[in-house]
């Protein structure tokens, strides 16, 4: 393993009406052992301020915050970002270059994804590889902490949707033995893999459990609205709206995950924090129900609190400028379902997450026991540990993990890529063990990610002095 903290660029860009310096140092092999060179690769930037003895926003070379963001997206490969604006129109910094306005350190590394192939035409970035490869660039980071500035005990990661759960999987399972043997196999570093903090935008996670969640939530909404992916003359992507009636199969699906969630949510033993036992009936009703309404109780009031009319929402009951209740169906069919049932182990493995789980020659796999029973694609099953390993959930209660115990969790009130019923399970899950959890639904948003910089920046500040 190599680094030459002498092999730099020094870096110029205008944000703002100002100057942000920094050096960069582009394509760190962050193993010894790489599966795939373009990918196990890693960007590091510095603001140059740090080697002239200079401070940032009270922050110095010893004490800068690492912020470690991640551009993962549908579990495909994420390349290594770069500091930049959000668009070429609009003088919006992306997450790297506010960073490092702000005083950051960052690091931001490539992680292989499910699609990728070798020349043999074997895959190599299916389950656990996007992962690994996020761990194993952590210990590049502590290996030689010596040569770079930055306090590595303050590494924060950051992604959104399945980057999200790969930064919700660091903050959750730093230095399990479970993922020992995949990072040894890529000659990942001697080194710790825990991380002080995780930012997770809407964590498409908990994946044996989500299609419960989902049609949980969504149950008896058979209409789905989505965005259809058509590529355009030289390879450009558009979104098309596409509308339609889930059939038969997929509605007797949703039924029967439905009724699974119950047994899952009371396995958990979950507690508010007034220790009240959330729980759900059969039919989907009871404690935890009622927690779930809350959380789009409080998003609502938020925005009547920041001036916005949400009189249109026959759903919400307001009274005096007050939310007052949510009627939880009504608020559903408001919002709409967007994947059929099941909506992440297809019966005909037809999802992101059935080729995540898929192996070096079966491009995907089932992950639940309720899809391989009723597959209609004849498909083997995922082997359990793989499944375990891509799980945050699984970690948490962990005394062999050790789990981040600082957390900033946004799921968009409008979110319908999955349940707000998975990130609150998170959050409450990191509550009972004593983690500062910072978790809301943002009126109004969408599935996405990094669109309240300022807030994120606040929330590492606070946390890092």
């Amino acid at each position: 393993m190599y680094f030459d903290k002498d092999d730099f660029t020094q870096d110029i860009l205008t944000f703002g009406g100002s100057a942000v310096r920094f050096r960069s140092w582009k394509n760190l092999i962050y193993v010894d052992r790489p599966v795939d060179i373009k990918y196990q690769r890693m960007n590091l930037f510095i603001p140059e301020a740090y080697f002239e003895g200079g401070k940032i926003n009270g922050y110095s070379s010893d004490s800068a915050p690492v912020f470690m963001p991640n551009t993962v997206g549908g579990y495909m490969p994420g390349n290594a970002g770069e500091p930049g604006c959000v668009s070429p129109e609009q003088d919006e910094p992306n997450s790297i270059l506010g960073a490092l306005a702000h005083g950051y350190v960052v690091a931001a590394p490539a992680l292989r994804g499910r699609t990728l192939k070798a020349l043999d035409g074997s895959f190599t970035g299916k389950a656990p590889a996007c992962i690994v490869d996020y761990k194993a660039a952590v210990r590049f980071l502590r290996y030689f902490t010596t040569d770079l500035p930055g306090d590595k005990n303050k590494i924060i990661t950051n992604g959104t949707s399945a980057g999200g759960a790969l930064s919700a999987l660091m903050g959750a399972s730093g230095n399990h033995p479970d993922y020992e043997p995949w990072l040894q196999e890529v000659g990942a570093a001697d080194a710790r893999d825990d991380v002080f903090a995780a930012s997770c935008y809407c964590p498409i996670t908990d994946l044996e459990h989500a299609d419960m969640a989902y049609e949980w939530q969504f149950l008896g909404v058979n209409e789905y609205r989505r965005s259809r992916m058509v590529m355009k003359e030289g390879g450009c992507p558009a979104f098309l709206p596409e509308e339609g009636l889930m059939d038969a199969a997929e509605i007797r699906a949703s039924r029967g995950e439905a009724a699974l969630f119950p047994s899952y949510i009371n396995s958990l033993r979950l507690i508010a924090c007034d220790g009240r036992p959330l729980t759900l009936e059969a039919d989907g009703s009871g404690p935890f129900a009622e927690y779930v309404k809350r959380i789009v109780l409080r998003s609502a009031q938020t925005a009547i609190d920041q001036g916005k009319d949400l009189s249109s929402k026959s759903w919400l009951r307001q009274e005096n400028g007050r939310a007052v209740s949510v009627d939880f169906d009504g608020y559903v069919r408001d919002i709409t379902r967007m994947k059929t049932a099941p909506a992440f182990d297809a019966l005909t493995m037809a999802t992101a997450e059935n080729s995540l789980f898929g192996s070096r020659w079966e491009d995907c796999r089932h992950f639940t026991a309720y899809s391989l029973e009723n597959s209609l694609a004849g498909a083997g099953m995922a082997e359990e540990e793989i499944v375990r390993v891509m799980n945050p959930t699984r970690y948490i209660r962990d005394a062999r993990a050790v789990t981040a115990k600082r957390w900033r969790i946004r799921h968009g009130e409008r979110d319908r890529d999955t349940s707000l019923a998975v990130s609150a399970i998170l959050a409450l899950l990191l509550q009972e063990q004593g983690n500062e959890v910072d978790y809301c639904a943002p009126w109004d948003t969408p599935h996405s990610g990094d669109y309240d910089l300022d807030g994120l920046f606040a929330w590492i500040d606070q946390i890092c002095r």
